[in-house]
């Protein structure tokens, strides 16, 4: 027998190989592959719940005619400590909305008059039955709206934050009160604008003067609560009085929403789908990852496109702050309290682990819901569906979306265009363009699409809730 110990006594030498390899053995296998996978690829809540509307290019969102004018936060520069007011975001004031001001030399005059004034946590910035004799810019900060309940305890009437304003209602009318009172919760930055600066303004301007009695008209006119203009009614008369005559006005210049679009240029060498086709067809699977990519586009430009995303297209009466920081079930409760039939929320999944570290603290367990065969977390029956394209700042806030949606209920409607010229899926078309000098072959792949709320209400966001507290 073979001596098979080490001559130097250090143990058993190698053994000798008595059968093929697995590395050799590979080089005759085959293989089972996958397809080619991708990180990016979400649920993409947004677009399976929406409903989607068949347009012709641009959709046409007709409503009756509303007396109220359109509202919206403001934005604002600053050099150090100094806050500095862009003229054109007046504009956004209701006093001020639709005021054509050539060169921007009323809405300057305006802006240059505010005085910066900054309160501690807890101080009052007005007070409800003194003097409202001023507009009042909230550029930093957090603050309450306090009045007065029923047994003479105090309530909060709404959150203001940073953008919010009030009181340019009152600097048009004389000898008028607050009737509430705004106190700060966090520091406060406030950009104030006397009503005796104002009047001096309006007076030397006679477009300012006639577009501000025009606003208190339209202020004047019969208008139900949501500022349309009034259907006059009788109701729960007797005998034969005379009724009233009435008609439905409507918007003179609705708002109209064009498609629009996420387009790229998928390039693949005829080398490679020639030769390199199988198992997998290689165009196949270089349009499955492209279209995947483009839908996930598609979902984040809907959600905070400055146009048409819903994030910049909520109501200013539908955007609220949270009381405390944090979403809180008080918070969502609030959220969906201001329309009928909500149906669904949207929040970044580390919104919704806030949420649930609230309903913690609380002994408060959300329930679960089921949609589209999915149980999800929700709220008061309301899905909290998780979005990864609702922004997280680098404050680390974030939003709660809710949605009303569908035609029938006067909802938010998806819109997009089917039977477009090569179309893989509704609305998205890949059109091979041609093959070039380098013999690569060049698909162009787009997908047109839109979002609209039809009214108001049909759209809410919580803004500013805070993470990781």
């Amino acid at each position: 027998m073979a001596n098979t110990t080490n001559p130097a006594g250090g143990g058993d030498a190698e053994q000798q190989q008595l059968s093929l390899a697995t590395a050799a053995a590979r080089q005759l296998a085959t293989t089972t592959k996958s397809q080619p996978q991708m990180e990016e690829i979400t649920p993409r809540w947004l677009l399976r719940i929406l409903p989607w509307v068949e347009v012709s290019g641009v959709y046409r969102v007709n409503r009756r005619l509303t007396y109220t004018a359109g509202d919206d936060r403001l934005q604002f520069s600053n050099i150090g400590a100094k806050v500095q007011i862009i003229p054109q975001e007046l504009n956004k004031l209701p006093l001020l909305r639709g005021f054509e001001d050539v060169d921007n030399l009323v809405v300057g005059t305006l802006a240059n008059h505010f005085v910066q004034k900054e309160f501690k946590a807890g101080e009052l910035i007005v007070e409800a039955g003194q003097p409202a004799e001023h507009v009042v810019l909230l550029a930093h900060g957090k603050a309450h709206k306090l009045g007065l309940g029923k047994y003479g305890d105090q309530v909060i009437l709404d959150s203001l934050a940073d953008g919010d304003h009030f009181g340019d209602e009152a600097v048009v009318e004389s000898n008028d009160r607050w009737p509430f009172t705004v106190k700060a919760i966090t520091p406060c930055i406030v950009m104030m604008l006397p009503q005796r600066v104002f009047e001096t303004v309006i007076n030397q301007s006679p477009v300012l003067n006639a577009h501000v009695e025009r606003y208190k008209a339209r202020l004047k006119k019969p208008q139900d609560k949501q500022g349309q203009a009034a259907i006059e009614l009788s109701a729960g008369h007797h005998g034969e009085p005379t009724l009233p005559q009435t008609f439905v006005d409507y918007e003179l210049k609705p708002r109209e929403y064009e498609l629009s679009v996420a387009q790229t240029i998928l390039r693949v060498h005829t080398r490679v789908s020639d030769l390199f086709n199988d198992p997998m067809n290689q165009v196949a699977e270089q349009l499955r990852l492209t279209v995947e990519a483009i839908r996930e586009r598609q979902e984040y430009e809907m959600i905070n496109n400055r146009e048409f995303g819903l994030l910049h297209n909520a109501d200013l009466k539908q955007r609220i702050n949270p009381r405390s920081g944090p979403p809180t079930p008080d918070d969502l409760d609030e959220l969906i309290s201001r329309r009928r039939k909500s149906r669904f929320l949207l929040a970044h999944p580390r919104t919704i682990a806030a949420f649930s570290q609230e309903c913690n603290r609380r002994g408060i367990y959300p329930t679960c819901v089921e949609v589209q065969g999915r149980p999800v977390i929700g709220w008061r029956g309301v899905p909290l569906l998780p979005c990864d394209k609702i922004p997280i700042t680098k404050e680390r806030t974030s939003s709660i979306i809710v949605m009303r949606t569908g035609v029938d209920d006067q909802g938010v409607v998806g819109l997009h265009q089917t039977g477009i010229p090569d179309e893989l899926q509704p609305s998205l078309s890949a059109r091979r363009m041609e093959v070039n000098d380098k013999a690569i072959t060049s698909y162009l792949v787009s997908a047109y699409y839109s979002v609209a709320p039809l009214v108001p209400d049909a759209l809410g966001v919580l803004e500013n809730v805070q993470l990781g507290r």
